[in-house]
């Protein structure tokens, strides 16, 4: 029997995402979470062999989640169920140790068979998604991205700094570099396009 978790915000999707799974043979829906946090605590009490998760989620996404099992060596092979078609984001998951990423306007009957393969050892990855990740590569470091993201949510510099024990100069540097990385005008072009190509 395949031990699966589910993590999801959506309470409609993740109840239908239950209602899917629960009428395979082989695979036990045996919890599920709305947000991140909810799904880490589930995943130590649970032990689940598989965590399927939405990217975009309160508290913890579903990609600083499996970066969370990759830092503690959890046994639980992670499978992405997202809307988000980029693949800026593939990328990210796979460096996070993912094994599954499905597109949720794929058949139905994928996510089980994607599943099983993941359960046995393998990788279960949209193929027209997986072409895209590496023909478009991210630029930004993990600090970069961490504060282009807050300067897009509207905050400054100031209040950036504050949040990541930071100089504003650093923040400021930080900013400048991913400007000039993308090769946009400014922090709001900067901002606009990791988002559109899932980098953020």
């Amino acid at each position: 029997m395949i031990r699966v978790l589910l993590a999801e915000d959506q309470a409609m999707v993740r109840g239908a995402l239950t209602a899917l799974l629960g009428m395979e043979s082989d695979i036990e829906v045996v919890g599920s979470a709305p947000d991140g946090e909810t799904a880490w605590r589930e995943l130590q009490r649970l032990k689940p062999d598989l965590l399927v998760t939405d990217i975009e989620m309160p508290g913890l996404s579903g990609l600083e989640l499996a970066q969370r099992i990759q830092r503690h060596e959890l046994p639980c092979k992670v499978v992405i169920v997202t809307t988000f078609a980029r693949g800026g984001f593939l990328r990210r998951a796979l460096d996070a140790g993912v094994s599954g990423y499905l597109l949720k306007d794929a058949p139905a009957e994928d996510l089980a068979e994607a599943l099983r393969k993941v359960h046995r050892g393998g990788r279960a990855i949209d193929p027209q998604l997986a072409l895209e990740a590496w023909s478009d590569a991210d630029p930004l470091n993990d600090r970069e991205r961490q504060v282009l993201r807050l300067a897009g949510e509207g905050q400054s510099a100031g209040d950036i700094a504050r949040q990541l024990n930071l100089s504003q100069g650093t923040v400021r540097n930080y900013l400048s570099e991913a400007i000039g990385k993308l090769g946009v005008a400014n922090r709001i072009e900067a901002y606009r396009m990791a988002r559109q190509r899932g980098w953020l």
